[in-house]
């Protein structure tokens, strides 16, 4: 069964748009986010990571207060929309997700509040940056949660796995612990489940259960079973009720030719009473006549 994971929030902060977007003035083409060129050796983890959040965070975007995001761009100075960051994914909860997509940016002023949780996942040209420059963005734009996750085992990131809770306007690390199985976790009190490194790879683990969550496609797969067994019940039920409809249709027309046979019958047998009715009519005239000497 899918666990959706459902984080205690307000409720949906309402989306205040505010003007017009001019575009055309930003020096980056938000509808086509910069690649990194060395993108593959973070991918997988990202794609992975994406799934496991749109699976049990979103619902697979079927949520409308959680914004999931990967690689779009945060914009934190109203007045210059240049000025802008872009994580390797993101959550916000308690916001109008629907709100938010059509804008093709991520303004907190807008959305009401900045993201609730961040990952950075590392590469040879961003694991730097990510440690640095980003880590001070995110805590200057009020980002509760900053996570990094290093697949090389953190070469470029000094860390396989860090988590970061902002507190009086600065990040404190978030203990993190290897269990007996030997991954690292770390629990992240934003998602109300532990961050996970297994051998460079993410994962997702509940502490109140002590099991990890489904991977993606796994909740993928289980969705696509219920859905195949819900069509076959259906298709089931639906023959079930053709037969039960053709069942009566058979009974209605064997009603139905048994009362016609039964007209038939009661007006033949009305028939012959008027037959011996007008016979007997005759004879009794018949009998009235005088015989001929």
């Amino acid at each position: 069964m899918t666990t959706v994971v459902t984080p205690t929030t307000t409720t949906m902060r309402r989306y205040r748009r505010q003007g017009e977007i001019d575009y055309a003035r930003l020096d980056y083409n938000p509808d086509e986010p910069v690649l990194k060129p060395d993108a593959m050796q973070q991918n997988l983890q990202l794609l992975e990571i994406f799934g496991l959040l749109s699976a049990h965070f979103t619902d697979f975007n079927r949520r409308p207060d959680v914004f999931l995001d990967a690689n779009t761009i945060i914009c934190y100075d109203p007045a210059d929309l240049n000025v802008r960051v872009s994580p390797d994914v993101y959550l916000a909860f308690g916001v109008d997700a629907q709100a938010i997509r059509p804008r093709k940016l991520y303004l907190p002023w807008e959305v009401g509040k900045p993201p609730d949780w961040v990952l950075e996942i590392a590469s040879s040209s961003t694991g730097r940056e990510d440690v640095g420059r980003k880590r001070e963005i995110y805590a200057r734009i009020g980002v509760p949660e900053y996570w990094r996750f290093d697949p090389q085992d953190g070469e470029y990131h000094g860390q396989k796995l860090a988590g970061e809770r902002l507190v009086d306007g600065e990040y404190r690390p978030i203990a993190l612990t290897t269990a007996p199985d030997g991954i690292l976790k770390g629990y992240s009190p934003v998602l109300g489940v532990s961050l996970c490194w297994d051998d460079g790879w993410p994962r997702l683990y509940s502490p109140a259960t002590d099991t990890y969550l489904e991977r993606w496609q796994e909740v993928v797969t289980a969705r696509e079973a219920a859905e195949s067994r819900a069509a076959i019940e259906q298709a089931a039920r639906e023959a079930a009720e053709t037969q039960a409809a053709v069942e009566q249709a058979g009974r209605l027309a064997e009603q139905a030719a048994r009362r016609s046979a039964e007209t038939r019958a009661a007006a033949e047998r009305a028939k012959r009473r008027a037959v011996e009715s007008e016979l007997e009519q005759l004879r009794a005239q018949l009998r009235r006549q005088p015989t001929d000497r």
